[in-house]
C-alpha cells in the first residue's frame, strides 16, 4: 500500500512486513492527525496478508521521525481539538504496543518527539550506530508535552527520574547512550540496520513473552539507580522524588514556561493513578498547552530558524556564496580562538590563525585544544578525531599563509587604527577577492571599511561569548558590501553552527544597541535606590536569564563606559547614561574581570549561593537602597526601552524584518523566549498597551521614554508586526 502519509508495505518471503515511511514531498518524516488513521491500516493490512512480524523503517536518508508537524499544531484553535488529536494518537499508537505480531522499529536519523513515541509503542527498537541517530523528547522547548503516550511509556521503561530528565531538558541521546539507559534494545552500523530489525523480529515472532516491553528497566546495579527505584515504587519516595524535581524546576523557570510543571504533574497522575488516568491527564494537557500564549511564541521562533536556515541573506536568489576552503583568524585571545574553533569543528575548514607573539599563540591554541579534549572527555568525538581537527589549526605571527584564504576575520582590540593596520596588511597580502570580516562590537564597519582599497570585500561577523555557546551571529553589511560577500560569510556562519541575520551598519548595530538602553535603564533604576540583587531578580522573573546588572560586571563596566558616547552621540539623550559607571570606575571598579564591580568576586560565595552584592558600592554611589519596590513594574520598565528601541531598528531599515529581531535579540541578548521576541511581544500585548506603558514612563522618567513612530502608527491602525 501507500498512502498521503508515505506508508508501503512490503511482505517478505520470511512472512515480515517491511513499511517504510516516506513522506512525500518532504524532506523528512512528520506526524500529523491523518498519520494515526494511516498506522493503523497498514497494520490492518500486514495482519490480512499474514504476516508474522512487522518492521518500521524510514525511507529518508537521515530522519526517522523528526517528530509532530508543527504546522498543524500551530493552526489549532482549541484545546478540545489538540486534545482530540493526542487521544487519536493514543488509540493508534496503544493498537501497535498490542498487536498479535511484535512490531520493530528500525532507527536510523533523527527519532524525536512523535517519532520517538511511536518508537517506544513498538515492541523493540533496533538503531544505527551512525551520529545522525538521536533520540528525544523536545516538546518542552516547543512549550508542549509529549502528546502519543510519551509521559507514560518512557517512565515505564527507563524509570521515572531518567524519563523526567529526558522530558524536562528535551535534551536528546546518541544511539549508544539510549541503549544503555534501556530505550533501544540494539545497536547496529547502517547498512545492516534492517537485517538485524528483521531478524530481531523474527525472534520475538518465535517467542510470544519476548515481545513484552511493558516493564520498567531490568536489574539495576548502581545506587543511584538503586535510590531511585526506591523513591519510584512507593508513594511517599514518589512524593519525595517530583518535589524535588519541582523545587530545581521552579529554581530554573520561575514559573515562566508552564509545560516543565505540567509534564510533572501527569507523569506523577500516571505513576499514582495507572495507565488510563495518566494518558487521560497527557491529553488534557497537551491540548491545553498547544493553545498557549508561552507554546504560541516558542513555535513562532521555531518557524523564524527553520526560516533563517534557507535565508541566503541576500535579496537576489541568483547570489550564490563562494566557496570557503581556509579562514584566516587574526586574534589568538578568547574570541578569536572561540572562533577557530567552531571553524575547525563545526565547519570542518582549515584556519590560520595569527597573533603578535608566540605566547599569544600559545594561549589560543591552550583554549581550542581544552574545547577539543571536553569534547572527547564527553564521549562526543574520539581522541583521533579530535587530533586531526586540532592539526586543522597552523599558526603564525606574520601574514605569511593569508594569501590562501578566503575569509580573514579579525578579532583584536576596540582601536580603529589599529584594525586599518591589519585591513592595510591583509590587502596587501591577500588576492582581490579575499573577504575581510571585522568581529567589533562597536566600530561601524563603514569606518573600518573607509580605509580599504577594496571596501566591497569588508564586513562585521559580530559573534558573541563564549563563542562556542553563544548561538548568533550578527553579519553586519555596509552599502558598499558586495552581495556575494554577504551570502559568503552567511553561509560560513551557518557552518559555523550559528544562527545568522544580516544588520545595516550603524553605531551598535542591532544588539549592541537595543542592549545599550536596556542596560543604561537598569543603572537609572539602581541610581534611584532600587537594591542591586533585587533588580537582577527583578528581570530574571520577568524572563531574562541573567539580571542586567550581573550582565554589565561579566562584560566589565569599562566597556560599557567606552561603548555608551558612541551611541550618545549617534541618538542622543535616549542613550544617557545617569553616570553610574564613571563613579565606578572612577572608584577602581571594572566588574569581574578586576574581582571588583557590583557583585563580589573575592571567593566568599558559598557553592550553590547566589552572588553577594559588594555593600559598599552604595556608598560609592552615594545612594541608600530601598526596602521595597514594584519589581514587575521596573522589569518591565527595563525591558520596554529595548523594546522600543527594537521598532525604531526596524523602522531605520537595520534590521531586515520583525523576524530577525526577535531572533537576534532572543540568541543574542537572551530576551525571553516565552515572550517570543520584542517584535511578538508587542503583538501579543498590543500596541496601543505598549505605547500607553511607554507615554506614562515618560512623564515620570523623561522624553527617553517617548515611544518608536511606528509604534504610535500602529496603536493608532490596531496593526500587527505578523499576520
Amino acid at each position: 500500500m501507500s498512502d498521503a502519509a508515505g506508508l508501503t508495505l512490503d511482505l517478505r518471503d520470511d512472512g515480515v512486513a517491511v513499511v517504510t515511511l516516506d513522506q512525500p514531498g518532504a524532506s523528512q518524516n512528520t506526524l500529523r492527525a491523518e498519520s494515526a488513521d494511516a498506522f493503523e491500516a497498514v497494520l490492518d493490512e500486514a495482519l490480512a496478508k499474514g504476516a508474522k512480524a512487522l518492521v518500521l523503517i524510514s525511507g529518508k536518508p537521515d530522519t526517522f521521525i523528526a517528530g509532530a508537524d508543527v504546522t498543524m499544531l500551530e493552526a489549532v484553535e482549541t484545546a478540545a481539538d489538540a486534545e482530540a488529536i493526542s487521544r487519536r494518537g493514543h488509540v493508534a499508537f496503544d493498537r501497535l504496543e498490542s498487536s498479535k505480531i511484535p512490531v520493530v522499529a528500525a532507527i536510523h536519523g533523527a527519532c524525536l518527539g512523535g517519532g520517538l513515541e511511536l518508537a517506544l509503542a513498538c515492541n523493540a527498537r533496533v538503531c544505527s550506530d551512525d551520529p545522525a541517530t538521536v533520540l528525544g523528547l523536545p516538546e518542552v522547548q516547543l512549550g508542549l508535552l509529549p502528546g502519543g503516550g510519551g509521559t507514560w511509556r518512557l517512565p515505564q521503561l527507563v524509570g521515572i527520574a531518567n524519563a523526567l530528565d529526558l522530558m524536562l531538558t528535551g535534551r536528546r541521546l546518541r544511539a549508544s547512550k539510549a541503549k544503555r539507559m534501556g530505550i533501544v534494545d540494539e545497536v547496529v552500523p547502517q547498512p545492516i540496520l534492517l537485517d538485524v530489525a528483521i531478524q530481531h523480529a523474527l525472534a520475538m515472532a518465535g517467542d510470544a513473552l519476548s515481545k513484552d516491553r511493558s516493564k520498567t528497566k531490568g536489574l539495576r546495579i548502581d545506587a543511584d539507580e538503586l535510590q531511585a527505584l526506591a523513591l519510584e515504587k512507593n508513594p511517599i519516595g514518589r512524593r519525595v522524588l517530583f518535589d524535588q524535581a519541582r523545587k530545581k524546576l521552579l529554581s530554573k523557570s520561575l514559573g515562566n514556561y508552564p509545560a516543565p510543571e505540567r509534564i510533572l504533574d501527569v507523569v506523577a497522575t500516571g505513576a499514582a493513578e495507572g495507565r488510563a488516568a495518566g494518558l487521560a491527564a497527557e491529553a488534557r494537557a497537551f491540548g491545553e498547552l498547544v493553545v498557549s500564549p508561552e507554546a504560541a511564541s516558542l513555535m513562532h521562533i521555531f518557524f523564524s530558524m527553520t526560516a533563517l536556515k534557507k535565508d541566503t541573506g541576500v535579496d537576489d536568489e541568483n547570489i550564490e556564496p563562494r566557496a570557503v576552503r581556509q579562514v584566516g583568524m587574526i586574534g589568538a585571545g578568547l574570541m578569536g580562538a572561540g572562533i577557530t574553533y567552531v571553524t575547525v569543528q563545526n565547519a570542518d575548514i582549515d584556519v590560520r590563525l595569527r597573533d603578535r607573539d608566540a605566547e599569544g599563540l600559545a594561549r589560543g591554541m591552550k583554549t581550542v585544544q581544552g574545547l577539543l579534549d571536553k569534547r572527547v572527555r564527553r564521549k562526543r568525538m574520539s581522541r583521533p578525531e579530535a587530533d586531526r581537527l586540532r592539526n586543522r589549526v597552523t599558526t603564525t605571527t606574520t601574514e605569511r599563509g593569508f594569501g590562501r584564504c578566503d575569509v580573514v576575520i579579525e578579532a583584536v582590540f576596540e582601536d580603529l587604527d589599529l584594525k586599518h593596520r591589519i585591513l592595510a596588511d591583509i590587502e596587501a597580502s591577500t588576492p582581490d577577492s579575499t573577504i575581510f570580516a571585522s568581529n567589533t562590537s562597536s566600530i561601524p564597519i563603514g569606518r573600518i571599511a573607509a580605509a580599504a582599497k577594496r571596501p566591497q570585500n569588508v564586513i562585521g561577523m559580530h559573534y558573541f561569548s563564549p563563542v562556542e555557546k553563544m548561538p548568533l551571529l550578527e553579519i553586519v553589511v555596509t552599502p558598499q558590501t558586495d552581495p556575494e560577500v554577504v551570502a559568503t560569510c552567511v553561509a560560513l556562519g551557518k557552518k559555523q553552527g550559528k544562527t545568522v541575520i544580516v544588520v545595516q551598519d550603524g553605531p551598535g548595530f542591532y544588539t549592541s544597541r537595543i542592549l545599550a538602553p536596556y542596560l543604561n535603564e537598569a543603572a537609572w533604576a539602581i541610581a534611584e535606590g532600587i537594591p542591586i540583587d533585587g533588580l537582577d531578580r527583578a528581570l530574571q522573573q520577568w524572563g531574562y536569564p541573567v539580571g542586567p546588572i550581573t550582565l554589565l560586571d561579566e562584560v566589565g563596566l569599562d566597556v560599557a563606559a567606552k561603548v555608551g558616547p558612541i551611541l550618545v552621540d549617534a541618538f542622543g539623550l535616549r542613550m544617557e547614561p545617569p553616570g553610574t559607571s564613571d563613579q565606578l570606575i572612577a572608584d577602581g571598579r571594572l566588574g569581574r574581570k578586576n574581582g571588583r564591580g557590583f557583585y563580589r568576586y573575592d571567593g566568599s560565595k558559598k557553592k550553590g549561593a547566589p552572588k553577594e552584592v559588594d555593600t559598599s558600592v552604595y556608598a560609592a554611589l552615594g545612594i541608600t537602597p530601598v526596602s521595597a519596590f514594584d519589581t514587575t513594574a521596573v522589569a518591565e520598565r527595563c525591558a520596554l526601552m529595548m523594546v522600543n528601541e527594537a521598532v525604531m531598528c526596524l523602522d531605520e531599515g537595520i534590521i531586515r524584518s520583525p523576524r530577525d529581531g526577535d531572533i537576534g535579540a532572543i540568541f543574542g541578548l537572551g530576551f525571553p523566549p516565552f515572550r517570543g521576541g520584542p517584535f511578538r511581544y508587542v503583538d501579543r500585548m498590543r500596541p496601543d498597551r505598549i505605547v500607553a506603558r511607554l507615554e506614562a514612563l515618560a512623564a515620570v522618567h523623561g522624553p527617553r521614554f517617548t515611544p518608536a513612530e511606528r509604534l504610535v502608527a500602529m496603536a493608532r491602525d490596531d496593526a500587527r508586526f505578523y499576520p
